[in-house]
């Protein structure tokens, strides 16, 4: 995006669609039914903090670059938001994250106002905060599929579409993601040498591209009202946006290893914490001397590392390349999608697509 005007043409677009998403949440009439209030405010904890909504905005420019209305694809495009965002409540729950953009988790937060009531005592207000976290993803997860349901109609006989894309983002998608947060978590165990580039690829795709090959899909098949994931267009789309979601996992491990700390909302370095096996660390492992090697097993995945431990991990991983070679490989997977929209006749939609695909790699947050 290096014309200015075509930048805030594009940022335009997104925060009109964030706007669409917001209204169409704000207005539906379930919410009288998130009950009691801390059910309520943890099912939109989330929604109502400033998220990029990079899902949502994508399912509305596949479906208008395949020449469909866009705002028939609303529930469709809040379904998404609604589904990613239960995945990453309970994301916060498995890493044990305090922080979320710069705010405190679900988790955290119920944790915090159970104690702050004094009738829960440490152990019990933390045992609270998860709980309301769980159930705060389960009623997030069953609004999202509620929503699909609303693409029906009748008039437009859409039935056989609407089924596809319930069915397809509850097996295929969901199964994908729960495996890949599974993966996540064992590979922060597995010994190093087990991993390679293609299981981590392999994994991020599991967790990110797979919902990100969801909005894409679901965008173009609603804007041409068919259930065929195999047309030509859906299929370049969906291939599309899956192939930017593994970009964006890159970028976010990235940014978790440089980005200053107050803009990404949560502690720099805390993946090395963790023992996240993210490529940046893989590829350092593999490129490292015997010492180094050492050195990284000794300090990787323990939460009571130095500062200056986790510093000299990062500076490895700087003077191995591992930073560069995750750049290099992000870009190379977002050039490559982008040769995907081929097939798609130019358009405005097309051009949105293009400025998304380099947005995810560009922000820094």
């Amino acid at each position: 995006m290096t014309d200015t005007l075509e930048k805030q043409a594009f940022l335009a677009a997104l925060a009109e669609r964030k706007e669409w998403v917001r209204a169409y949440l704000e207005q539906d009439r379930r919410k009288v039914l998130f009950v009691p209030e801390d059910i309520h405010d943890g099912v939109f904890s989330y929604l109502k903090a400033s998220g990029k909504v990079l899902r949502p905005c994508v399912l509305y420019f596949s479906c208008g670059a395949v020449g469909g209305e866009e705002q028939a694809a609303t529930p469709a495009a809040v379904a998404v938001e609604l589904f990613h965002t239960w995945t990453i409540v309970h994301d916060d729950i498995m890493d044990r994250d305090a922080l979320r953009r710069g705010a405190p988790t679900v988790h955290e937060s119920f944790r915090r106002r159970a104690l702050a009531t004094e009738a829960f005592d440490e152990k019990e207000a933390a045992h609270y905060g998860l709980s309301i976290g769980i159930m705060t993803g389960e009623v997030q997860h069953g609004w999202a599929t509620a929503l699909l349901s609303e693409l029906y109609d009748a008039d437009a006989d859409n039935g056989e579409m609407v089924i596809e894309l319930i069915r397809y983002l509850e097996t295929e998608v969901l199964l994908a993601l729960v495996g890949g947060q599974a993966l996540d978590i064992q590979y922060a165990k597995a010994p190093m040498d087990s991993l390679d580039e293609a299981t981590v690829l392999d994994m991020f795709w599991r967790k990110t591209g797979a919902l990100y090959a969801f909005a894409g899909a679901a965008g173009a098949m609603i804007g041409l009202n068919t259930p065929d994931r195999t047309h030509p267009l859906v299929r370049a789309i969906s291939s599309f946006t899956g192939e930017c979601g593994v970009a964006f996992q890159l970028q976010d491990d990235i940014l978790g290893l440089t980005a200053d700390e107050a803009t990404l909302g949560k502690p720099v370095c805390s993946d090395l914490r963790e023992g996240k096996r993210t490529l940046l660390l893989v590829h350092t492992y593999h490129k490292a001397s015997a010492a180094e090697r050492r050195f990284l097993l000794d300090v990787v995945g323990k939460p009571e590392a130095t500062d200056e431990q986790i510093a000299e991990v990062r500076d490895l991983i700087l003077a191995r390349g591992g930073l560069d070679y995750a750049r290099t490989l992000m870009e190379r997977r977002v050039a490559g999608a982008i040769r995907e929209l081929d097939a798609i006749p130019d358009s405005s939609y097309k051009v949105y697509l293009v400025n998304w695909a380099e947005f995810l790699i560009g922000r820094s947050f």
